[in-house]
């Protein structure tokens, strides 16, 4: 699984209908509204690196609305939640 964080710029008065459509790509699984330098996050997951083409490029850039984008591909997930499911599983007893 491939994950890249999209930073989002879009026209002020379009943030809300912008981040509903980008939630609609079905690789992207969540749309965050954030302060700072950019108006939204976007967390895109593919399978394979070339699918973001796809995705960023050809489908998150041309909602309209959508001014700049930036975006950061992660090397590996370190995520509380999936800590907790292994606890729960029992994979962290004993070790």
């Amino acid at each position: 699984m491939v994950t890249a964080i999209v930073l989002v710029k879009a026209e002020i008065q379009r943030i809300p209908d912008v981040a509903e459509m980008i939630a609609q790509i079905p690789e992207v699984s969540e749309v965050y509204s954030v302060t700072g330098e950019f108006d939204m996050v976007a967390m895109v997951r593919v399978r394979e690196h070339q699918e973001l083409a796809d995705v960023i490029p050809g489908r998150l850039n041309k909602v309209p609305g959508v001014t700049h984008t930036e975006t950061h591909i992660a090397f590996r997930t370190y995520s509380r939640h999936d800590l907790e499911a292994a606890f729960s599983l029992g994979l962290g007893a004993g070790a």
